[in-house]
C-alpha cells in the first residue's frame, strides 16, 4: 500500500516542479510539411512528375496501391500538443485524379507569423540611361505587368521576344 501511495504521489508533484529542473524533451517531426499554396497547384490530368514537384517526394508508396500517394506529417513537441495531418492524392492511368486529405497550414514552420500585407518585392537591373535605378514589381505580377503562370508545365510558358534596336 506503501509503494502504490508512493508512486501516486510521484506523478502528482512533477506537474508542479518547475520547467528547468524537468528533463529537455526534443521535438519530433516526420512527414511531408505541405502547404495550402502547394495543394492549390494540383490540376486533375497532372502527370506524377508534375504532382511530385508540386508536392514533394511522397512519404508513403505501395507497390500494392500504386495509383495512391500519401502525404503524412507528424509533429509530436517536447511540451504541447501532438500535430497531425494526413493528405493523399490518387491516380488513374498515371494522371492525377482526386486528392483528399486535411486543411494545410498556409506557411513553412520557419517563416514568421507576420500578418502584415507584403510589400512590393523590388527588381534590380543594370543601371542605364533609360533604367536609372531599382524598380518595383507589385506582388504577383512579373515585370511586364501580366500575372505569373500558374501551370506547371515549362512549355505553357510563352518566350519572351528579343528587343529589337
Amino acid at each position: 500500500m506503501a509503494a502504490v501511495m508512493a508512486l501516486a504521489g510521484c506523478s502528482s508533484v512533477n506537474n508542479y516542479v518547475p520547467g528547468f529542473i524537468k528533463p529537455y524533451k526534443a521535438d519530433i517531426q516526420q512527414g511531408n510539411w505541405l502547404t495550402q499554396s502547394q495543394v492549390d497547384m494540383l490540376r486533375q490530368g497532372m502527370t506524377r512528375e508534375q504532382v511530385r514537384f508540386a508536392l514533394g517526394t511522397p512519404t508513403l508508396t505501395s507497390i500494392f496501391r500504386a495509383e495512391r500517394w500519401d502525404y503524412p506529417y507528424l509533429f509530436i513537441p517536447g511540451n504541447g500538443l501532438t500535430e497531425e495531418r494526413v493528405f493523399t492524392v490518387y491516380f488513374v492511368n498515371d494522371k492525377l485524379d482526386r486528392w483528399n486529405g486535411d486543411k494545410q497550414p498556409a506557411r513553412q514552420p520557419f517563416q514568421k507569423t507576420d500578418t502584415r500585407r507584403e510589400a512590393a518585392t523590388p527588381v534590380f537591373r543594370s543601371n542605364t540611361a533609360a533604367n536609372p535605378g531599382p524598380e518595383t514589381v507589385p506582388q504577383g505580377e512579373t515585370l511586364d505587368g501580366t500575372p505569373p503562370p500558374t501551370s506547371l508545365d515549362p512549355s505553357s510558358v510563352p518566350m519572351p521576344t528579343p528587343a529589337r534596336n
